[in-house]
């Protein structure tokens, strides 16, 4: 699976994908001797890039009055030509190390009114095999580019991570990631790491079985794990469990 990732910071999602689970799982993996192939990969673009005045302006202020700048059409527009681009010639080489899943590049749109993020939106969204994220910025994306996308054989859809609004699309275009990665096979190595598949609770513990602590006072107090879970009497831990147990996600 292939996210690209078009942003005014693509230092911001760089440093994020390149680390622990999706930076593993970006890495090429030898699959029984018969080639190479990563799990996803995750490319960032800077916007500016696609511009084409001298200054690499990409914003500008928007019609019909209103506080704010709003991003421009063009750089959108170019950058989702270019790696349509990208994805073509990918498709077209014996030598891709990544398969695509599905011939149409799916287009996501950060917005905070757009379709709600959950796991079955991930879980459905992850057998897409390219992804484009457009992150907005000030007042948002010139609504055109949407049917720009449209006519480039994307399908486009806004999605939002939340009833909030931040002050980028960064945020929301890794929670994508992550949330989506995580339905990938192999991404996180067993089944049972997915919590939302399992008994989660909401309180968990690990060793040591008493922890000391000096409170804001300077006494020590100590600090033990509940008696039941120390206990060999696996129905009692599992009634326990079932008891701190999640909402469904």
């Amino acid at each position: 699976m292939n996210f690209h990732i078009v942003t005014l910071f693509p230092e911001v999602i760089d440093a994020y994908a390149e680390v622990s689970i999706l930076g593993r799982a970006q890495k090429i993996l030898k699959k029984g001797g018969r080639g190479k192939e990563m799990l996803l990969s995750v490319t960032s673009y800077q916007l500016r890039d696609f511009v084409t005045n001298k200054w690499g302006k990409a914003d500008e202020r928007p019609y019909g009055g209103g506080p704010g700048m709003v991003l421009q059409a063009e750089g959108f527009a170019r950058a989702v030509a270019a790696i349509q681009k990208k994805i073509s010639r990918r498709r077209s080489s014996t030598l891709a190390t990544v398969k695509p899943r599905t011939k149409k590049t799916k287009i996501l749109i950060m917005a905070a009114g757009g379709t709600q993020l959950t796991n079955a939106y991930a879980k459905k969204l992850a057998k897409e095999g390219n992804v484009i994220i457009l992150c907005g910025r000030y007042e948002g994306i010139d609504a055109r580019v949407a049917k720009i996308a449209s006519s480039l054989n994307c399908s486009v859809e806004e999605v939002s991570v939340g009833p909030y609004i931040l002050t980028g699309g960064e945020l929301p275009a890794l929670t994508i990631i992550d949330t989506t990665a995580r339905q990938i096979p192999g991404v996180l190595g067993t089944f049972s790491s997915l919590e939302e598949e399992r008994v989660a609770s909401h309180d968990v513990y690990t060793r040591p079985e008493v922890f000391e602590f000096k409170d804001a006072k300077g006494r020590v107090k100590r600090y033990s794990v509940p008696s039941v879970l120390l206990s060999g009497n696996h129905a009692l831990k599992d009634a326990w469990k079932e008891q701190k147990r999640s909402k469904p996600l």
